[in-house]
């Protein structure tokens, strides 16, 4: 039986080749595209390991932490490592106190080492990029981004790193864009923190990664 709309190939010069390759480029380029990932299921911690005494549970589907008796820091790490990507997630502060995404980090107990995009109550940075057990800020953002927070209610944050730099945003305004070389040269987990104090309890929900 003879095949209906089958055609063979003839080369037509340059211009034919050319297209052939960027059709070839473009397939390989789709193919290898990543999408994203959702690392919390809503359902359960599993993926992610807990550091410290403080709380983390879920909540009508929201991934909660909340200050325990300690009231010490504590961190929620991802299982997985990450290098290259870009991260979302939103976060809903229900109490003051301070919390933050670590990347590229190794915790011992609770003590953490990496880079953590601030989460916080107005006026306090959310946003910037902090070293824990180091430089401490590393970079802060311009105050008048400050309303890009809405305390109280659902926030998006964006956190993308790529070698040695970190581009952060929120509600879709970007906070922080800066490079680091010691940041370029790690690798590690992403963590969420509780910081010591008491008194905090933040929501967080879609939590996606795509690697980059």
């Amino acid at each position: 039986m003879r095949a209906v709309g089958v055609f063979p190939l003839r080369p037509r010069g340059r211009a034919s080749g050319a297209f052939v390759v960027l059709a070839v480029l473009s397939t390989t380029s789709s193919l290898c595209a990543q999408e994203p990932i959702r690392i919390f299921n809503g359902r359960d911690l599993d993926g992610w390991t807990v550091h410290g005494t403080e709380l983390w549970y879920v909540d009508a589907g929201d991934l909660i932490c909340e200050s325990g008796p300690d009231a010490q820091y504590g961190y929620l790490r991802t299982n997985e490592t990450y290098t290259d990507f870009d991260l979302t997630l939103e976060f809903k502060q229900e109490a003051n106190g301070n919390s933050g995404v670590f990347f590229r980090s190794t915790i011992d107990g609770t003590i953490i080492s990496g880079w953590q995009a601030e989460v916080a109550p107005p006026g306090l940075f959310s946003g910037g990029i902090y070293e824990s057990y180091g430089r401490g800020w590393l970079i802060q953002p311009d105050p008048s981004k400050d309303s890009a927070l809405h305390m109280g209610e659902w926030n998006t944050m964006r956190i993308r790193v790529v070698g040695t730099r970190v581009t952060t945003w929120i509600n879709s305004t970007e906070m922080v864009d800066f490079t680091d070389d010691n940041i370029g040269a790690a690798t590690g987990h992403i963590a969420l923190q509780i910081h010591d104090g008491g008194g905090i309890k933040v929501r967080w929900r879609n939590i996606e990664v795509t690697r980059l």
